[in-house]
């Protein structure tokens, strides 16, 4: 099972601090590589390089066979570079420093501004990716001030799945409501089973989950103390408090959720779509999504929106940049997204 929940989504900012705190080095890095374009490192004309965050085997594999697609039509080859996803930024303007950018990077979406504000990155329509058949949304996810930057490969949110086998046998419909998940996840805790699983911790991942609870129930991220917000951590906390919610969730990412559910240890979980291969990985496993509960009958369910950005460094080798434009219009276009 892969369909997708419907959500009013919002781009998660999980990152928007550090971003802040990392544009005057960006700023100057980047403008340095581009300045000083003439003596930068002497490459393949027929090799072009992007720098992603593919490190699992499984999508190193997919980007590898998708470039080797894109290279073929476009008649160069195309190769990855793969490092964890906290070090992309960091490689980045590494390259950019020593004049040695690759000629696509593929960014967190909530990082690419970084690199867009410093004036690193090339307006992917000024290279021929049209939009017009993109949602809106995902347009404004990979764009800054209004330039679109980032060619979004796939984007994602969060929704409430559940093992269907145990929410049959309690006779329990799928939660729609706050009060229809606390009071399922309390029937469906027994023994070392919790209701539900979500990851609550400090980083990212908690953050991320945290969104929907908090824009559906109005609540702001620029307003961090709204009875709001503070309705949707009282909500968690009372999962807590229920014995429904195991503690630790503090400590747990959205892989060990994904685990936990797995493993039977919860009947429910909040977690996302890349999770579904290793699911269907289980044909025991009888599971399905739904939107994620709301506060109460009639609201809308907002998610969160994540994913990556591939864009086109500038590096005043103009006729790099026009093919690697044309790479990024292949690895975005529609053929290779369904593929992907």
């Amino acid at each position: 099972m892969t369909a997708h929940p419907t959500v009013a989504a919002r781009p998660a900012r999980g990152r928007a601090r550090r971003a802040v705190t990392s544009l005057a080095t960006a700023a100057v890095l980047v403008a340095s590589a581009a300045l000083t374009a003439g003596c930068a490192e002497q490459r393949d004309d027929d090799v072009y390089t992007v720098l992603n965050s593919s490190t699992d085997e499984t999508y190193h594999r997919w980007d590898a066979e998708a470039m080797g697609r894109c290279g073929k039509q476009l008649g160069v080859t195309v190769e990855q570079q793969s490092v964890p996803a906290s070090q992309v930024m960091t490689k980045a303007l590494r390259m950019a420093s020593s004049r040695s950018l690759p000629d696509v990077v593929q960014f967190d979406a909530s990082e690419m501004p970084t690199f867009a504000e410093a004036g690193g990155l090339v307006d992917l329509r000024s290279l021929g990716l049209s939009t017009e058949h993109v949602p809106d949304g995902i347009v404004d996810f990979g764009s800054y001030r209004g330039t679109y930057y980032g060619a979004a490969r796939s984007v994602n949110t969060l929704a409430l799945f559940y093992n269907k086998d145990l929410l049959d046998e309690a006779g329990i419909r799928v939660p729609a409501t706050w009060d229809e998940l606390r009071d399922a996840a309390r029937q469906l805790t027994r023994g070392k089973r919790y209701g539900v699983a979500l990851s609550a911790g400090g980083a990212e991942d908690g953050v991320f989950q945290f969104t929907p609870f908090m824009w559906s129930n109005g609540g702001d991220e620029r307003h961090l103390d709204s009875p709001e917000v503070a309705e949707a951590l009282d909500f968690w906390k009372a999962l807590l408090k229920d014995g429904s919610l195991s503690r630790s969730t503090v400590n747990w990412t959205q892989a060990d959720v994904n685990d936990q559910f797995m493993a039977g240890n919860a009947a429910m979980m909040i977690n996302g779509p890349w999770q579904v291969e290793t699911l269907n990985g289980d044909p025991s496993l009888h599971w399905g999504i739904a939107e994620i509960p709301v506060p109460e009958a009639g609201a809308d369910s907002v998610g969160p929106l994540g994913g990556a950005v591939l864009t086109v460094p500038r590096t005043g080798q103009t006729e790099r940049e026009r093919m690697a434009g044309r790479i990024v219009a292949c690895l975005a276009s529609e053929k290779e997204q369904l593929t992907y």
